[in-house]
């Protein structure tokens, strides 16, 4: 249909044809239209006055028209009808029935209160019921509207109004309440992110501690393993040059400091091997503590200090659990809280073998050695948890204790001999 209307409409008015003319060259154009071209080329012509040119809008080409101007023209009688056949047909239809296709709507069910067609009444669904014609209809049905509206109150509108308000206030209330709540959410959960982070900052503290720790006791071994190995390289380039040396003089000389650095080399003794056991571990503490811990605890969740145990000559601890005290850790807490006693046992000893010694310097001294080698079993006898330097101490202090003890016997042995021999020239000297 847009095509065909294209083809309806005049090229200079753009509207439907109306009244089409042809011209000599065969283009069709409205006759107002072409009245309207006229007018213009007259006005501007220098051409015969008994002849009316005119130039097609169309093709350009300049025409002659008689005397009588537009109205000489034929008339496209086709066209014309074409024209009004379509107006016809652009013309808004009657409707029709969904139910019966093509049938038109020009009947009115009373009881149904609708529009039906002539199928309808006699073979479809309102066949029986009352009917009128759409004029009688109308009519009757021409003042409901004004009815209907009457029926709509003025209380009836405040109230649908006052309903409006209300449900508005509620969304309003209901939004409020929402953003209250997202607030609320939003710092409950920035707190436990603040908390959890400050944890971990301080679990991090811990750890960096305890890196701390590790670089202060490894970095001086490591520094002096590292001096050894260049003395040790130092000492291979000398020896190196020694060789090369052919002064007898110059290579004697050499060799002679070659061998005191080699001895001094060989005399001085590597750093003790250390094995630092770091407890508690953190996945271990982590699945042992954190789990029982909630969100109103967080603030009281455990943090451990974390400890460097320290286990010299390489000896290497095992670890029970992420809680166990290290073996060379609890050794040395037993051996502090034994030294006050260990102190009251051996000054009671010592004057126990001062006292033998006095009354019998040679079952005395027996006496005290053979403690002191009971003691010297005791302390080699101690528990393996101990740690290898805390035996060596207690061995070298038993020592010494012997060689003082014989000390002490033989002065006593000396000092008793005089005292009777005096004793003795008391005694024979006559009064």
């Amino acid at each position: 249909m847009d095509s065909l209307e294209e083809d309806l409409t005049c090229s200079v008015c753009y509207s439907l044809f109306s009244d089409p003319r042809v011209l000599p060259c065969s283009h069709t154009f409205c006759k107002s239209c072409l009245e309207n071209l006229l007018q213009v080329s007259t006005n501007y012509s220098i051409w015969r006055p008994l002849r009316l040119p005119i130039k097609c809008p169309h093709c350009r080409s300049v025409v002659e028209l008689p005397p009588s101007g537009v109205d000489a023209l034929p008339s496209n009688v086709s066209l014309r009808a074409i024209v009004e056949k379509y107006q016809r047909d652009s013309e808004p239809r009657a409707p029709s029935c969904q139910e019966h296709r093509r049938q038109p709507l020009n009947m009115y069910c009373v009881q149904d209160r609708q529009l039906i067609c002539g199928l309808c009444l006699t073979v479809g669904q309102h066949h029986g019921h009352p009917i009128d014609d759409l004029q009688a209809a109308f009519v009757r049905e021409k003042q409901t509207p004004a009815l209907l509206l009457a029926r709509l109150s003025e209380q009836k509108w405040s109230q649908v109004c006052e309903l409006g308000e209300q449900l508005e206030q509620e969304k309003a209330r209901c939004d409020a309440l929402l953003r209250q709540d997202r607030q609320e959410i939003n710092q409950f959960f920035v707190s436990l992110e603040e908390v959890l982070a400050r944890k971990k900052q301080e679990y991090l503290e811990a750890l960096s501690e305890a890196a701390a720790e590790v670089a202060v006791t490894y970095d001086p071994l490591i520094h002096r393993v590292k001096e050894l190995q260049e003395e040790q390289l130092d000492l291979v380039s000398l020896g190196s040059s020694v060789e090369e040396e052919d002064s007898p003089l110059v290579f004697l000389e050499k060799v002679h400091q070659f061998r005191d650095r080699v001895e001094k080399f060989i005399r001085t003794p590597l750093p003790s091997g250390i094995n630092l056991s770091v407890t508690p571990r953190a996945a271990t503490y982590l699945q042992q503590n954190w789990p029982a811990v909630t969100i109103g605890s967080l603030e009281q969740a455990p943090v451990p200090k974390l400890r460097c145990c320290t286990r010299c000559d390489g000896g290497i601890g095992t670890e029970t659990g992420a809680e166990a005290e290290p073996p060379v850790t609890a050794a040395w807490d037993r051996w502090r809280r034994l030294q006050p006693t260990a102190s009251v046992a051996l000054l009671g000893l010592l004057l126990l073998l001062l006292a033998a010694l006095w009354a019998n310097p040679v079952g005395g001294a027996s006496l005290g050695f053979s403690l002191l080698s009971r003691l010297s079993q005791l302390a080699q006898s101690l528990s393996g948890s101990l740690v290898t330097s805390v035996r060596d101490t207690m061995e070298a202090e038993c020592a010494e204790m012997g060689a003082a003890v014989q000390r002490w016997g033989s002065q006593l042995s000396v000092l008793r001999d005089r005292v009777v021999q005096q004793v003795a020239l008391q005694l024979c000297i006559p009064t």
